[in-house]
């Protein structure tokens, strides 16, 4: 019994050194902006090898950034479009939305249809989006936007309020949107009383300190499958969605080509400074 509980111990050490000191897959997106190095995360397996092996086939190369917006995201990889496969016949994939990985700047997650008609939340089977979002101060990202709208109207109209509502008027009609939100803000624990309404949204204390110092789009948590994510170019990124568009695409096409190329993890972590999750 004691050398079967001390082979398990040693076994499972190898284990992980193996995955510490393994290999993995480098991915870097080629832009006539520059270079988008990325990796992508083992706990979501099938949209790591699905990526991959579009990639080792070529498929990515000439797809272009089709839909860029800035302070928000850029997406690309339109794989079935290219090849004139019509939309019904697209590849799917299921969804792997996981709670350790969210919007963060940076992170790359795969685009799909609505839940209209998509309930599963499948992915598309190519296309993919680079998050790039904003800074969120604490109050903003715990703050649920849409329903402290409503409840500030309600609350606007009693008789008690006509100073605020002439205020909220002012700063509406001289379009000072973020005085606005600062206004709205302001009124939320109030309003919480006045109303008995619940107006703050839940985030991890991880998920707070990622979002009000690194950034990201925290309202698309729990709806995308987070993937991969960039470690070198993302400035590259943040060019590409200040791009003029028309219709959310550049007027100037952005093309890429995809490869990937397997490096120790080690190398990779010494070379562009990331390290990987723990059990990664």
């Amino acid at each position: 019994m004691r050398f079967v509980k001390i082979f398990t111990v040693v076994l499972l050490a190898a284990v992980m050194l193996g995955c510490a000191g393994g290999k993995d897959y480098l991915v870097t997106i080629e832009t006539s902006h520059g270079d988008i190095v990325a990796v992508l995360f083992d706990d979501t397996p099938a949209h790591k090898s699905n990526f991959i092996a579009l990639a080792e086939a070529g498929r990515f190369d000439s797809t272009e950034f089709h839909r860029v917006i800035k302070d928000f995201m850029v997406q690309g990889g339109d794989v079935f479009s290219k090849e004139n496969l019509p939309p019904q016949d697209w590849p799917t994939l299921p969804a792997e939305i996981l709670p350790n990985h969210y919007h963060k700047r940076g992170m790359i997650a795969a685009a799909r249809q609505g839940n209209g008609i998509n309930p599963e939340r499948r992915s598309n089977g190519s296309q993919f989006y680079i998050v790039l979002g904003k800074v969120y101060n604490e109050l903003e990202l715990t703050t649920d936007m849409e329903a402290l709208q409503k409840a500030f109207m309600k609350y606007m109209e009693l008789g008690s309020q006509d100073d605020l509502k002439s205020e909220y008027v002012r700063l509406y009609n001289e379009q000072k949107y973020d005085s606005l939100t600062t206004l709205l803000l302001s009124k939320r624990d109030e309003l919480e009383q006045s109303l008995n309404v619940n107006l703050t949204k839940k985030f991890t204390p991880e998920q707070i300190e990622v979002y009000t110092t690194v950034g990201g789009t925290p309202h698309l948590d729990k709806e995308y499958t987070v993937f991969g994510e960039v470690i070198q170019g993302l400035e590259v990124a943040e060019e590409i969605s200040e791009l003029p568009t028309q219709r959310e695409k550049p007027v100037q096409p952005v093309y890429m080509n995809v490869t990937v190329e397997k490096m120790s993890r080690n190398k990779i972590e010494k070379d562009y400074g990331y390290s990987y999750p723990e059990g990664q």
